[in-house]
């Protein structure tokens, strides 16, 4: 079935570059996280991912999908979903069960932090990759490679038991297996059919400069903002004329209200050195028109903003001044120097 939708892919992504706001490769995983803390407690949280971008949620209490986006439910059935959802809600549940079995046999210390992440990789020549590890307390454990499952180089004997037990059960692995090599790159295709329009929009960013705290005497913190684009992947330096700045220090992309997203990048320089730089933006909304800002050019209008708002607080100095002679003040004493008295 998958070979079917294999030119669908080579549509969303053509050449597989990010003009129409796709990565190669598209992975979708879904992470399940357990935090075990006693024989009777435990809370879990289930999400699903497309790339960097979560469109899954999970209502534990009733066992259930929350969709993020409406395109998250791809071209699956509804009666698709509550066959996954029903399988999701059992995998959880046994997921937990086997930590806790297994947590005295091997010794694993409560609270246990268990997580598990299964998905797979796109590519637009039709490969697909499929992935499933397990990590206890942040570090690798098992993972499932070639229908079988194999510990981690680091992860000891304990994990060399778990997975002789898990082997065991070929039915479980044939499940496994389905879902990495053939489900999940369906879901993927009908995901990204799906959501096209909002995939693939492209929203041009906005680019400013400003000075940020000292650093030290001497030196300038150069700051690069940059707001407002879609889709995230975006490229900003620091540059001299065409040579990038070792020192440019990028901060993380963070989301703005209305799903676009903002990146500040920094530059620690020399006073006398910040002559002459500039800040490159690069984005796929660009059209291959790079943002460029100059430093120098800031300053100027830096200079230009500090002497308008001098003046102004001059002229407003001296109104004030006129209005409270006017109201306090003998109207001889604040008439003009040169208007003669009339006797």
């Amino acid at each position: 079935m998958l070979f079917l939708l294999l030119p669908l892919l080579a549509v969303l992504l053509p050449g597989g570059d990010n003009e129409n706001g796709f990565e190669e490769p598209v992975s979708f995983h879904f992470s399940v996280i357990a935090s075990i803390y006693n024989r009777s407690w435990t809370q879990t949280l289930l999400s699903g991912w497309l790339g960097e971008l979560q469109i899954h949620g999970w209502n534990s209490s009733s066992g259930t999908m929350i969709f993020l986006q409406p395109w998250a439910r791809g071209n699956f059935s509804n009666e698709e979903w509550m066959e996954l959802e029903k399988a999701l809600h059992a995998h959880v549940r046994r997921f937990v069960q086997e930590f806790r079995h297994y947590a005295p046999q091997l010794q694993f210390e409560y609270p246990i932090e268990a997580q598990k992440t299964g998905g797979c990789e796109l590519h637009s020549g039709g490969k697909s990759v499929g992935f499933f590890r397990i990590a206890y307390q942040g570090s690798d454990f098992i993972s499932f490679q070639n229908n079988s499952w194999l510990p981690s180089p680091k992860s000891g004997s304990s994990a060399q038991h778990v997975c002789r037990f898990l082997n065991q059960n070929q039915h479980e692995k044939k499940m496994v297996q389905n879902l990495l090599s053939d489900t999940c790159p369906r879901f993927i295709l009908g995901v990204l059919e799906a959501g096209k329009a909002d995939l693939q929009r492209q929203v041009r960013p906005e680019a400013w400069l400003s000075s940020g705290p000292s650093p030290g005497p001497s030196h300038l913190l150069l700051v690069c903002h940059v707001s407002g684009f879609y889709p995230k992947s975006v490229w900003v330096m620091w540059i001299r004329g065409e040579q990038e700045q070792p020192g440019t220090q990028r901060g993380d992309i963070l989301p703005n209200a209305d799903g676009t997203w903002y990146l500040q990048v920094t530059l620690d320089v020399d006073t006398g050195e910040a002559a002459g730089l500039s800040c490159r933006v690069k984005h796929s909304s660009l059209g291959g028109q790079d943002i460029v800002l100059y430093w120098d050019h800031h300053s100027s209008r830096g200079l230009i903003f500090l002497a308008v708002i001098l003046l102004l607080a001059l002229l407003t100095g001296l109104t004030f001044w006129f209005w409270k002679c006017r109201a306090r003040c003998e109207p001889t004493l604040c008439a003009s120097p040169f208007r003669m008295r009339i006797q």
